[in-house]
């Protein structure tokens, strides 16, 4: 099998793509969508790295709070203590935290003081640490960069969960379905939707800026 090709270029990948819609980029980065999900994050990082190997891979998107001091749109990371990357978007603006990496979606306010007194981690979302790993395993520098969509104190409208096709994706005869049975949670989902696209714009412009000031000066 043939090496895959060195590449000055950053990889930012991102579960979906309502997590990437105010994120302009700049050149030299390359985005990509894995699916939600361990197993999507895997297959898609493992398939990315076949055919170059990146300076650096940043995952991204969304990520519900565990820790109850964090709030909607804050951006919070994790990276490698006492690394140049760390400190670089430590020094932009980000909350360093910990994160776990979930296999489910955490769904209510109650899950989510469950798994922070279990775990004592701050955020969860569900791709991370998957990616991380196996660019650990190559020798790619990696971070995760996260915007809190949901806080600690929120519940989700729906169960996302039971919405899910075993690749999981969103289920849309479900989700209509569900709607149909509950139309009082049609208003909850347009308010989360539109609390979704006002996280998607905090990260997009911090991902912007400080790709262009620190990373690719």
């Amino acid at each position: 099998m043939a090496e895959p090709a060195t590449d000055n270029s950053i990889v930012i990948t991102f579960a979906v793509r309502e997590e990437t819609k105010s994120f302009k980029g700049v050149p030299g980065v390359r985005r990509f969508l894995t699916g939600m999900g361990r197993d999507n994050a895997e297959r898609a990082i493992y398939s990315i790295l076949e055919k170059l190997t990146p300076q650096m891979v940043l995952t991204c998107g969304f990520a519900g709070g565990l820790n109850p001091a964090l709030k909607n749109n804050e951006i919070v990371f994790q990276a490698h203590d006492g690394s140049i990357l760390h400190d670089q978007i430590k020094a932009a603006g980000a909350t360093p935290v910990n994160f776990f990496c979930a296999r489910r979606v955490a769904i209510t306010s109650d899950e989510k003081l469950r798994l922070w007194r279990g775990t004592g981690l701050d955020a969860v979302e569900m791709e991370s640490e998957a990616i991380r790993d196996i660019c650990r395993e190559r020798n790619v520098p990696s971070a995760t960069i996260r915007v809190i969509s949901d806080s600690a104190a929120e519940d989700l409208p729906l169960d996302f969960n039971t919405l899910m096709t075993p690749a999981h994706k969103i289920h849309y005869g479900k989700l209509s379905w569900a709607l149909i049975r509950s139309p009082l949670k049609f208003a909850e989902l347009l308010a989360f939707q539109q609390k979704t696209i006002e996280a998607a714009k905090a990260l997009g412009e911090f991902l912007d800026h400080f790709l262009k000031t620190a990373v690719l000066k």
